[in-house]
């Protein structure tokens, strides 16, 4: 095991760097005098003291991470910082002045980490501003990655992040680099995230929301997560206009930020277009959207505008796994809502915000199916798998298709756990679905106009796993359980 104590000095550090975030809250409710000062002083100065503790108890142990420290330090940072963020929830009151407890806490904060957007809370409205301005920070947090940032900032302190970075970012091509130290790679990512996050919270306040609404949906759509500080989401704005800016952000947050990235570097915005994922990924999202509003308005649930406004909109932001709702989805022709659960395992980019399969994967595995038939037809033919104009090497699509049998399995799996525990079919299989996609609601007792909260603890403890499983992508947690991993 001492062979690990690497890691437990780069988690000292991180844990350290993230008891600062604790500082934006506590400022916050200092602002609105909402009486949680004491609340976030004790949250922030304690996980300060633990994670300096760890990190100075283990300063002895440096040296650059391995792959498989890269995999055990993600892992562990995304199930113990949850644990630091959920103490100011247990901390503090519901809006009907019940304690919040421990499986509900770390569920939300953990809802927050991954940007799944599932809450377990009502009374939303009610909730002290700090509380409700901490959930969806996290959510920009965990969009990006807190460990993408922590990488600009370990080399500084001896310890490297190529590693680290590789077991972070989402998809199965991992290993191009942007630019010759991953360092700045992260700076770059997190540069246009910020930016986008800048013009998408003027763009809010422009369009009618408060400073604080404003701010609070901004951390929660340019990380496609969806949380809302309030119990109707985005139906409280009641907003035209500010359910299209929704649109054009969700949008531009699903596709490559690597993509953004590159033009921004070279100038030359040319190549971004030309991209196969990106043209996928954006078809789908609004061709999506499209379909839904069509059938809306063939079954008469809607005239053609609204039709139009309401389908788009929600398809784009369940589809992008953000999980905003403008209106009760679960009203709608039973096809629109399936429809939309299924298109937030596909529709994101990888290398985005969002969650699920990614859309690489998808395109990889049609052109690997696309050889197969070929080869039926032409066993001698000699047919590499394309994307665009670069050829897929063996090893990716391998990659890829263990990742679809061990998402299938998680999903089967998972599901009938639930079901074991007397949860209906329907709301068992799009709970985990949701959890697994990182998307938010589901369908039955958890669809828009609900919330997880309905569920026993013993089923919000699954879901939690399947959110956890679902942004490390399954396959980093599972190899965790084999014994070759704790081999040297």
């Amino acid at each position: 095991m001492s062979d690990f104590l690497p890691v437990l000095r780069v988690l000292g550090v991180l844990l350290t760097f993230f008891s600062l975030g604790l500082l934006l809250p506590l400022g916050v409710s200092w602002v609105q005098q909402d009486g949680l000062q004491a609340i976030w002083a004790v949250a922030a100065g304690g996980s300060f003291a633990c994670g300096a503790a760890l990190w100075t108890g283990m300063r002895a142990h440096k040296g650059e991470l391995q792959a498989r420290h890269g995999i055990l330090l993600v892992t562990l940072t995304w199930v113990l910082l949850p644990l630091v963020a959920c103490v100011p929830l247990m901390l503090t009151l519901d809006a009907i002045g019940r304690p919040i407890n421990f499986t509900h806490a770390y569920f939300e904060a953990v809802s927050g980490l991954t940007t799944s957007g599932s809450t377990v809370l009502t009374g939303l409205d009610a909730l002290p501003v700090s509380i409700n301005f901490w959930r969806t920070f996290l959510q920009w947090l965990g969009g990006m990655g807190i460990l993408v940032l922590a990488v600009a900032i370990l080399p500084l302190l001896g310890v490297g992040g190529s590693q680290l970075f590789k077991a972070e970012v989402a998809g199965p091509i991992k290993d191009n680099k942007l630019t010759p130290r991953v360092k700045e790679t992260a700076k770059g990512l997190w540069g246009i995230y910020a930016s986008l996050s800048v013009a998408c919270v003027l763009a809010y306040w422009g369009g009618g929301m408060a400073p604080m609404d404003a701010v609070m949906h901004m951390f929660t759509t340019v990380s496609l997560g969806g949380l809302s500080s309030h119990d109707a989401s985005f139906a409280f704005f009641a907003s035209p206009l500010l359910e299209g800016i929704a649109v054009v952000f969700m949008l531009i947050a699903s596709c490559n930020f690597a993509l953004y990235f590159v033009a921004m570097r070279k100038g030359d915005w040319r190549g971004f277009w030309r991209d196969p994922e990106l043209r996928a990924t954006l078809i789908a999202l609004v061709g999506g959207g499209l379909l839904v509003a069509l059938v809306l308005w063939a079954k008469g649930t809607y005239g053609a505008l609204d039709a139009l406004r309401f389908g788009v909109f929600n398809a784009i932001s369940i589809g992008s796994t953000t999980g905003y709702a403008s209106v009760d989805y679960l009203q709608w022709p039973v096809f629109a809502p399936m429809f939309m659960l299924l298109l937030s395992g596909v529709a994101t980019s990888a290398g985005s915000t969002g969650c699920g399969i990614k859309m690489v994967r998808v395109l990889i595995l049609l052109q690997q199916a696309k050889r197969e038939m070929t080869r039926l037809v032409h066993p001698r033919a000699v047919q590499p798998v394309m994307l665009g104009s670069a050829v897929v090497d063996h090893r990716v699509i391998f990659s890829v298709l263990a990742f679809m049998l061990v998402y299938g399995v998680t999903i089967i799996t998972l599901s009938m756990v639930l079901v074991l525990s007397d949860l209906d079919p329907v709301t068992a299989f799009s709970a985990v679905i949701a959890s697994v996609n990182c998307m938010g609601p589901g369908l039955g007792a958890v669809g828009p106009a609900a919330h997880f909260g309905v569920l026993t603890d013993f089923q919000v403890w699954v879901c939690s796993l399947a959110m956890v499983l679902g942004r490390l992508e399954m396959l980093s947690f599972i190899a965790l359980l084999t014994p070759s991993f704790w081999r040297k």
